[in-house]
This record gives C-alpha cells, structure tokens and sequence, in this order.
C-alpha cells in the first residue's frame, strides 16, 4: 500500500500499526481484569437503575455457577440468549462465557419459524429469554433440544419496587406479555440468587475456542451462524480500542456510551459490549430505542460522549424537535455502521450536533469491523474509511483476482477478527484463495486510500445491461427535502430485464411522484431514474433499523 495517502500521515513512520500478541489469552480475563480494575464505576444504566464494574462481576460470576452446578452445562455447550438491552443481558452474556459456554446471540422479535432455525442449527442447550416472548417459545419448545429455559421480566433487575411496578405496567396494564406455559422455567434472578451460594469453577477456555455463534444472512437467506472464537473478539477489541482512542477521553473516567443498538447484534456486542466494558465506560442501555420521544428524553439525562447508531435512526432523532435540546457540549462524534449513512443525513447531524458522524464498515463474519473512518478529524464523508489495525482489505473480480487501485470489484478482507466459517456449513465459496473472507459488498479504493461501498452483489439492479447500485439512486432520492426514507430495488422488466422501482415514505405529505421524477431526471442519468415509484408510511427495517430490500422484493414478487 503506497506511504502517499494523507491518513497515513496520522500513524508514526506512515505505517499503519499492528495489534500484537492478544492482550487476554481469553474473554473471561478480559472480564475479570475490567470488573477488578473499574470496580467502583458505574458499568451500565437501564431506565434510571445503575450497576458498577464490581456489581456485573459478582452477578455474573454468579450466574455462570448456576449454569455448571445447577443445570450441569459443560464447556462448549451452546446456549441462546434471547434479550433487548437490559441489565440481564451483560450478567448473562458474562456469565455464560465464564461457565465456558458459547453464546449463541437471538433477536427477540424472531418469529417462532426463525427462532426453531437458530435453535436447531446450534444444537443449544439453554435459552434465556424475556417473557414478552416467551409464547413464541412455547409453540416450538417441543421440537428443539434445549433442556433448560430461564425466563425474565423487564423490571427484574430494576431492585424490588421499581422492579415490581415495571413488571406489574408491563404485565397488566400495557398488557405486552402473552400467557404462556414453559413448565420447569426457571427464573433469572432464582439463577443469580441462587448462584451467589455457589462455588464457581473457571474452566480452561483456549484462545481458539469459540466465543459467539452470531447469526447472519437473514437480510438476505436462511440465517448462518458466523463462528466467532475468543482470538477473534479480543484481537477486534485491541483493534477498535486503537481506533476509538480520540473519541475516548484519557483514562476513559468521563466517557458515556449511549448503546442503542442491540448487543445481540455484532456491533452492539464487541463495540457497545466488550470494548465499553474492557475500558472503563459507563454504558446507557436503551431497551426500545425505536420509541424515539422516550429515547430522546433518556438522551436529555445524560452529558453523553459517545452514540452509535445507523442511519435511519440518526434521522429519526433529528425529526425529533427535543433532539435538538440534547446537550452535546460532551459528544465527540458519532460512529455510524450497519447500513450506508446518506449524505444528507451526515450533513444534518453535524449542523445539529456539532460532530461528524463517522462511518465503519463491518460484518457478523468479520466481529465486525473491517475499516472506519479516522476519527481524528480525517474522516472522509460518504466512504468506510480505511482498514482497521492488522487489517487488509483488498477489491477482486468474480473470478479471484486482485484488482488494481480504482476499479470496481468484491470488497474483501482477512485478519485476526474473520471468523473461520460458518457453523456446520460447507464453505465453499466463502473465501478466495482460503484466506479472504468475500463480503458480497461491491466496492472500489479511491486514489487517497478510502473505501468506498457501491452496494450489495446480491442488489445490484441490471437496467438494459446496465449496473445500477440501489444506494445511488437512495442517496439520492433521500436529499430531497420532502423526502423522510426511500428504498430502491429491481423489477422484472420486459424490455430492460428490470426497472428500478423506488418505495418512499414522505417527510411532506404533498410531495408527488412527478415532482420525485423531475428530480430524479436532475441528478441522475436517464437508465438509473426509477419508472415506479411506490408512496408507503414505512419500510421493512431489521432489528437494527435497517432498510430490508429483500422484503421488498418478496413482496413484489408475490404480485406478479
């Protein structure tokens, strides 16, 4: 890689820097070393209750003597947790790799059909779930073989009386848990109480031992579980603990982490989960981050530091007129990933806040950061900034090979953060050359040495022989001031093989498709011009907010 790119300027000698042997030989360490060295601060916050670094540690040391004694799980054994961002969540997640079990992270808004999949596929031997969704586990609990089932409330670890009031308003009165019958549930915290009397045995856990098993391809196919080893979420830890130093204050005494993305997404686990708690960081947890007025006024709470985010909810918070209000004389910025952040979207946050959003690149597959853009002021707007410490990130054609600095190609990458492979899977086509994971992204390397995103291999739309990348069009479309979301995928055409169809939900209800035309004929070439266009009050999102075109495409499909 040439030593002429600007950012090099920023690393001494002009090369970037190496990680190192790991820093934990394990994550249990990791945890162990953070919950000695903060013990006093607080480590987490979830709707007004607080616990510190010393208080995760003991309950979730704990919960992993209940999950060997009690229940008798053994090293290896899989075990799902099934939890919005809660104060359960960390103790679990803890917990269970003390016990030296692996994870096997599930989004609570599974549907029955998804979460027997997930269950099936790892074999898991436990479940932790909330109760909110504990019905849909009771219509599959037959036909998996999980032997222990631990159930919780959301008020659980709020302390007896608030906790009692959250559960009784959740229960009762807004009426979000469905009857359900799990015979033998145990209870989370009879888990925690019980375990505290406990005598807790540390198992030898290897490096190379598996971690997480983290779902993916549900965007795009039946969900796969990406192997995620200790080696590679602490070698992701040194990596991103490099690259976020400039938004962290020294010592990292002063620093709040607004975590909204769920931590049993990739990003919310190894970013908001491990790295936050491996230095020192208070993290506000958001359990419901899409109900924007609440999330805002948690927002309000807090002289925060740090928020991640994707792009459609940077924009929900700059729809919200108590947004503004926030204080942001503490933010150093934000770190956008998950989906591209649209120009438009990144020039409003930064008049609003003050502060850049920048923008990462990542997958499941990789624990997930791949690259970021510096974040010390050389952030380059609209790309995914440039490779993470340790890192290579490299174009190739379908064919495998590499491609020159400029054209146009399959982004890939390897490093010590990319998974092996996916669990009980042939992998065949995964890698090029065994050694670079395929991301299915189309990118290219610009002359300064960003990245930048094209789009989705599998979403490229092909107008007249013509490649059309649907985040152009999006990218587009989305500066139109009457413009709130858009999606663009690929119809079948007859004389063009496809036309581009665009879904928009309005910001101003009197915006027209003629006038979204017009504008469309303004910025873009005739071939990538939508011929369709389709007014909605929402588009299809995933757990973590973002767009689903595959959706869109079903339901497309199922018209014709």
């Amino acid at each position: 890689m040439s030593k002429s790119f600007p950012w090099l300027a920023s690393y001494p000698d002009g090369i970037p820097p190496e990680i190192g042997p790991l820093e934990y030989s394990n994550l249990i360490e990791l945890v162990e070393v953070a919950g000695k060295k903060f013990s006093d601060r607080v480590a987490y916050v979830n709707m007004g209750r607080s616990l510190t670094y010393q208080q995760v540690d003991q309950l979730s040391t704990a919960f992993a003597a209940y999950l060997q004694r009690e229940l008798g799980l053994m090293k290896g054994d899989r075990i799902a947790i099934q939890l919005p961002n809660v104060l359960q969540f960390p103790i679990a997640l803890f917990g269970c790799w003390k016990a030296g079990l692996i994870v096997v992270n599930t989004n609570p808004l599974y549907t029955p059909r998804e979460m027997e999949h997930q269950f099936t596929d790892a074999g898991v031997s436990a479940i932790i779930i909330l109760e909110n969704f504990a019905q849909h586990l009771e219509h599959i609990r037959e036909r998996i073989q999980a032997r222990h089932i631990i159930v919780t409330g959301l008020g659980d670890m709020l302390g007896p009386l608030k906790g009692a009031i959250v559960n009784f308003v959740v229960r009762k009165i807004k009426k979000l848990v469905p009857a359900y019958r799990l015979p033998g549930a145990i209870p989370f915290m009879q888990v925690v109480d019980r375990g505290k009397s406990l005598k807790y045995n540390k198992p030898v856990v290897d490096a190379e031992d598996l971690a997480v098993l983290q779902y993916t391809g549900g965007t795009t196919g039946v969900a796969k579980g990406a192997q995620l080893s200790h080696r590679n979420i602490i070698a992701h830890n040194m990596m991103v603990t490099h690259w976020f130093s400039p938004y962290l204050r020294e010592h990292f005494k002063e620093d709040i982490m607004i975590t909204a993305i769920p931590l049993y997404h990739s990003f919310g686990l190894t970013v908001n989960g491990v790295l936050m708690y491996s230095s020192g960081v208070k993290n506000v947890l958001i359990t419901n981050p899409r109900d924007i007025p609440s999330f805002v006024k948690e927002l309000r709470k807090h002289r925060f530091t740090i928020l991640t985010g994707v792009n459609t909810l940077f924009n929900a918070l700059l729809d919200n007129a108590e947004f503004r209000k926030c204080d942001f004389s503490q933010l150093h910025g934000a770190i956008g990933g998950a989906m591209a952040v649209q120009d438009v979207v990144a020039s409003r946050w930064e008049e609003v806040t003050g502060t850049p959003i920048a923008e990462g690149y990542g997958l499941s597959e990789t624990s997930p950061v791949l690259s970021c853009n510096p974040l010390n002021g050389k952030h380059k707007r609209g790309t995914i900034g440039i490779p993470m410490p340790s890192t290579e990130l490299a174009i190739f054609d379908d064919d495998g090979n590499q491609l020159p600095q400029g054209q146009t190609g399959e982004i890939c990458a390897r490093g010590p953060q990319v998974m092996r492979g996916y669990w009980q899977k042939d992998n065949e086509g995964v890698f090029f050359h065994k050694e670079w994971f395929r991301t299915g992204d189309i990118g290219i390397m610009d002359p300064e040495g960003f990245f930048k995103i094209v789009d989705r291999k599998k979403d490229m739309i092909k107008v007249s022989g013509f490649n059309v990348y649907p985040n152009e069009i999006e990218n587009v479309l989305a500066s139109h001031p009457k413009v709130h979301e858009v999606a663009a995928i690929g119809v079948p055409d007859a004389k063009s093989g496809e036309a581009i169809k665009a879904f928009v939900v309005k910001r101003d209800a009197s915006l027209t498709e003629d006038e979204l035309r017009s504008f469309c004929h303004e910025n873009l070439t005739n071939y990538k011009v939508p011929r369709h266009f389709e007014f909605r009050k929402e588009l299809p999102k995933s757990n973590v907010g973002k767009i689903l075109r595959r959706t869109l495409k079903e339901e497309e499909a199922k018209r014709a």
